[in-house]
């Protein structure tokens, strides 16, 4: 048995944030009220907008995305938010803040919540093994729900093999087993525990395991112990019918490999597909004021306010070998510098959302093309920025910063551009 100690932002968390749990008049499910350094009402300095304005343009380039949804908030300075540009190149209708999108690998501290939740009623533990609760996988005795949730448990991932086919088939509805079956199937790198290993298949058994053992749906699941007591009424797993995203959709691009590189001019519409492809690693649909409220709640505790979750972000992973010691992973999440949060890619879309729990710095990034996943990129240059901003009168700027420069990641965006016009002929 592994011992999880403590959560290294507790400490920071508990001087800010305050956790308010009671039951509505109407209902058994708790509201949980997330409490950060009151938000300034006011808009960023122009200059400071400007720098956003030209961060998302340049990442908008780079990757072939025709339209973002993009949202900073530092308490002591300001607000933004943005629909840029068009649904699809050349077109003139223009995005909105208001609009839904697939939300990817966001989805995995979701389905840790759901964990952490089904742990404190007494339902599974974090150290029980995987085959407790999933059938047919008797060589990962050695791997705990715990693991698949830290992603420490040495499988594998089946995104890379499956995404020709997610393409070429998109209504295609996929069984969770057969989706963890291409990452058991790979060979284990690490062992159970000791290191981490970015596995989607990881969070599908995890589902399933979740489903196993309380009876319910994976889809009902998030809904009962994440969107239910966070009142994030535009969030869901959706039911694995093909279909756009609930609401009014972002369309989600892909630009496809062409002679000389890729087509940035004319992507694959891939907005209608199944939410089978990402289950509970990465099927969730939501919109941009839901995920900076879920990513608030993430980042101080507020998302699984329970004991099974006190230690979720003590004893992080490094995200890869010889990654800087501030670029953690733990409890289904990313810890970057004082940032918690999560980024990543589904058909469609690339998006990250992060906030630091004790200033309650927000950031929350959608594009609209998946050839390459630069938001976790843009999210952390939006965020350097920002952290840089101004008090407004009466507000005082807090003191610490974060280990990289706004800079640096504009350039790192800009030297791995994706698009190449079609071949003429």
């Amino acid at each position: 048995m592994r011992v999880r100690t403590r959560a290294r932002i507790a400490a920071a968390a508990s001087a800010v944030v305050a956790l308010v749990v009671a039951l509505a008049a109407c209902s058994v499910s708790p509201q949980t009220e997330v409490t950060l350094p009151p938000q300034v009402d006011r808009a960023f300095p122009d200059d400071v907008t400007a720098q956003f304005d030209d961060a998302v343009a340049n990442a908008m380039a780079a990757t072939g995305a025709s339209g973002a949804i993009v949202g900073v908030w530092a308490p002591w300075s300001g607000a933004w938010t943005a629909g840029v540009g068009t649904q699809y190149p050349g077109s003139s209708d223009a995005v909105t803040t208001d609009m839904s999108f697939r939300v990817g690998q966001l989805t995995r501290p979701m389905t840790c919540d759901v964990l952490y939740a089904v742990a404190a009623e007494g339902r599974v533990n974090l150290d029980d093994p995987v085959p407790m609760y999933v059938s047919g996988v008797a060589d990962l005795t050695d791997v705990t729900l715990g693991d698949l949730c830290d992603g420490t448990s040495g499988i594998g991932s089946y995104s890379g093999q499956l995404r020709p086919l997610w393409i070429a088939n998109p209504s295609r509805v996929w069984n969770p087993r057969e989706l963890a079956s291409f990452g058991l199937g790979a060979d284990r790198t690490t062992e159970p525990g000791e290191g981490f290993r970015d596995s989607d298949a990881g969070y599908v058994l995890l589902g399933l395991a979740l489903e196993r053992a309380t009876g319910k749906t994976a889809s009902a699941l998030i809904q009962q112990y994440v969107a239910a007591p966070l009142g994030l009424t535009g969030t869901q797993l959706p039911s694995v019918k093909p279909a756009a995203p609930s609401g009014d959709p972002l369309t989600g691009l892909v630009s496809l490999p062409i002679e000389g590189g890729v087509n940035c001019v004319e992507p694959l519409d891939i907005t209608e597909v199944s939410s089978s492809i990402g289950y509970t690693d990465s099927g969730v649909v939501s919109t941009l004021d839901d995920m900076r409220h879920y990513v608030q709640a993430l980042a101080t505790g507020a998302s699984a306010p329970s004991e099974a979750a006190a230690d979720r972000f003590e004893g992080g992973k490094p995200t890869y070998a010889k990654a800087p010691s501030w670029l953690t992973t733990a409890g289904g999440a990313v810890l970057s510098g004082s940032l918690v949060g999560q980024s990543g890619w589904v058909p469609g879309y690339s998006t990250a959302a992060y906030s630091d729990p004790s200033t309650g710095l927000t950031v929350v990034v959608v594009l609209n093309n998946s050839a390459t996943n630069q938001a976790g990129a843009l999210a952390w240059e939006l965020a350097s920025l920002a952290s840089k901003a101004p008090a407004a009168e009466g507000q005082t700027a807090p003191e610490a910063g974060l280990p990289w420069t706004a800079e640096q990641y504009h350039q790192a965006i800009a030297a791995r551009p994706v698009c190449a016009p079609p071949a003429a002929g």
